[in-house]
């Protein structure tokens, strides 16, 4: 449970993905009800320096009930989850505005990228949602990501986006998870009281930790130091370091960097190899792709399959499942998630990526699976990365 600046300092240095969670009570004024804008452009320069320094960045950002509450003239105070649901649509718009502008500033481009947590578990949403980021990443964009609180039920009731940032690392295989908070992070008892201690390391989730956590503290969020530790869970079990530190001070972010004190919960694998054991050892393939050689050497190399490579098509799956990828002989060389069902993976296999369009009648991924939603299979069985 023993930390010190220079370990958060290299920890957060080493991060080349990372989900940043902003909390309503940090982002808009409880008295006014408007958003915070000098510690939102310091945030969006400590942005900036991630990006700099070759990291992705996703943004994971509460606040629009809490500016819509007060454009409605709603009263203070809990409010029912159609009221929540009503200001939700009307604050999202002045949250993405606030963001939209804040990033151009500094000629950053803003994508809101609004979900539920459907969207993260349901395989075939949650492939659509990661593609949409990867291709976000890709662009240089930021994306800004907020629960569609108009249509959500639960995660109103449960969650200020803890767990939802969480599984937005999980499904993004972020290095990681940094929740900005009231507090600088997980105490031994509340803080303030005698003798309650700063825990700088969580190596395990132990029912003494949970114990440590509080009731919320914030008047405008409606998270807490519970739905924290449910983050942690998520976060830590994908191979993602999540950090809790205080988001009250200007330049949050250059502050962890910095060695701030704060509290990490500290994932035994990376992402990648998380997810790489996930496909392999989890998920049971629905359905075989026989490959031709040139394709087996190819994804040996690290290559995606391409619907070129595929001699045959077996089993009934969906888009989102499971497949096993065999040689000629049967020999599994390789599993992953198929981007076409089935039917449509049989009309396009062998042919050219530009031929795929007019065979399925729409245009769809040119991989038939991508190589980061692939693990290949060693002679023992055990999964390596793509």
């Amino acid at each position: 449970m023993r930390g010190d600046a220079a370990t958060t300092t290299a920890r957060f240095a080493a991060a080349r993905r990372v989900v940043v969670k902003i909390g309503s009570a940090l982002l808009v004024d409880g008295k006014t009800g408007a958003i915070k804008g000098s510690w939102l452009a310091t945030l969006i320069d400590d942005l900036v320096e991630l990006k700099a320094r070759g990291a992705d960045v996703i943004v994971v950002s509460s606040g629009a009930i809490a500016l819509g509450r007060r454009a409605l003239g709603m009263p203070k105070g809990r409010l029912r989850l159609e009221q929540s649901q009503a200001a939700a649509a009307v604050g999202q718009i002045a949250l993405a505005h606030a963001w939209s502008e804040a990033l151009r500033t500094r000629e950053l481009v803003a994508a809101q990228v609004l979900v539920t947590r459907t969207d993260t578990e349901d395989r075939h949403r949650y492939l659509n949602a990661r593609a949409t980021l990867s291709t976000l990443l890709g662009q240089g964009a930021v994306p800004v990501i907020n629960e569609n609180d108009t249509v959500a039920t639960s995660e109103i009731r449960f969650g200020d986006n803890d767990r939802l940032a969480a599984r937005v690392a999980s499904m993004m295989s972020a290095d990681c998870l940094v929740l900005l908070s009231d507090i600088n992070g997980l105490y031994t008892a509340p803080p303030g009281r005698k003798g309650a201690e700063l825990v700088c390391e969580v190596c395990e989730i132990t029912p003494a930790i949970e114990a440590m956590a509080g009731n919320p503290v914030s008047g405008v969020g409606s998270g807490g130091m519970v739905t924290k530790l449910e983050a942690a869970k998520i976060a830590v079990g994908a191979g993602c370091h999540m950090v809790i530190a205080s988001g009250h001070e200007l330049h949050p972010l250059r502050r962890i960097a910095q060695g701030a004190r704060c509290t990490w919960f500290l994932a035994p694998a990376s992402a990648l190899d998380s997810r790489q054991r996930w496909i392999a050892g989890t998920l049971q393939p629905t359905g075989r792709l026989v490959v031709d050689e040139g394709a087996a050497d190819a994804l040996g190399r690290g290559k995606s399959l391409l619907p070129a490579g595929v001699r045959r098509v077996e089993g009934t799956f969906a888009r989102g499942d499971t497949v096993s990828i065999v040689t000629g002989r049967g020999r599994e060389i390789a599993r992953g998630l198929v981007t076409y069902d089935a039917a449509d993976a049989a009309r396009i296999a062998g042919l050219r990526s530009a031929d795929l369009e007019q065979a399925v009648g729409f245009r769809g991924r040119d991989e038939l699976v991508h190589r980061d939603d692939m693990v290949l299979l060693g002679g023992n069985g055990h999964g390596r990365q793509g």
